[in-house]
């Protein structure tokens, strides 16, 4: 009697173990909870604690309490000045009123399938306002206001707070990012090319001018030379001249040893000429004797 007893209690025990351990549940800080019973609502737990549930019956779904990211697909986006920008943008939410959230969403995938039109709409209405250079350069705090507006007053009806919205990134599509980096290359090179053409023409002008002075220089020196060469054949003339004044018959000596001296200035020189010869003449007499007659 005794055994089936404690068996009993023991039994009793184990399922009572049980049913508490299904009736009881903690809701952290950093979440809320929604108790439904059969999938049908019955009441939202915002606080932290120990809360209590009707087993079998009642589950609990968790939602968190901090801000949530949502990564939106990259929408094109036409700008004012008829250019194409892709636009990748993010969404940071918090879940507000979970009751609404379950009963409009429920999942994240589910959020993202209503929230995503919305962004893609508000880009669209925000950034269609504003031309390729105000997008890409960053002078968008008016746009995203705007689109922050449009997103909040859809977020209200899945029961989120919008937080905050940025671009990731804005830029043009690949094709068109390959035919701009085409362009802006083609570009360069006219440029590269119009300033070498340019330096070109300017070396040849420098040139020109240099062997324009190298010539004037050149012929100033060139004519300079004649000049002194000039007077100085001049000059040598005169003194020649003065001295073949002054004594005739030395200045005759004089000028024949300078023949002599450029004539026999290779020792295999050979010369043949007639005995008598002027040129001989001083070989046969002394300086100051008379000429012979002819």
């Amino acid at each position: 009697m005794n055994r089936t007893f404690l068996l009993a209690l023991g039994i009793l025990v184990v399922v009572a173990g049980f049913i508490l351990k299904g009736s009881l549940f903690t809701v952290h800080q950093a979440q809320q909870a929604l108790v439904v019973q059969f999938g049908d609502p019955r009441r939202v737990i915002t606080e932290p604690g120990l809360n209590f549930k009707v087993p079998l019956v009642q589950d609990v779904i968790y939602f968190d309490k901090r801000i949530l990211g949502l990564d939106a697909q990259p929408e094109e986006i036409l700008t004012t000045d008829r250019r194409r920008l892709l636009v990748d943008s993010f969404v940071r939410y918090r879940i507000v009123d979970p009751l609404l959230y379950y009963q409009s969403v429920r999942t994240e995938a589910l959020l993202r399938n209503n929230l995503a039109p919305s962004v893609a709409n508000a880009l669209r209405g925000a950034f269609g306002k504003l031309d390729a250079i105000a997008i890409v350069s960053g002078d968008r705090p008016a746009a995203m206001l705007a689109v922050s507006n449009v997103l909040d007053a859809d977020a209200a009806r899945l029961g989120i707070d919008i937080v905050d919205v940025r671009i990731k990134r804005a830029d043009f599509p690949d094709t068109i990012s390959q035919a701009i980096f085409r362009r802006m290359q083609t570009e360069r090179e006219r440029e590269a090319k119009e300033q070498r053409a340019t330096g070109f023409e300017l070396g040849e002008k420098i040139r020109a001018d240099a062997e324009r002075q190298r010539t004037v220089l050149l012929a100033d020196a060139r004519k300079q030379s004649e000049i002194l060469r000039g007077e100085g054949d001049a000059s040598r003339t005169k003194i020649f001249a003065q001295a073949a004044n002054q004594d005739p018959e030395f200045y005759a000596f004089y000028r024949s040893l300078q023949a002599y001296s450029k004539a026999l200035q290779q020792a295999d020189t050979t010369m043949i000429l007639s005995s008598n010869s002027e040129f001989f003449r001083y070989f046969t007499e002394s300086p100051g004797a008379a000429a012979p007659k002819r």
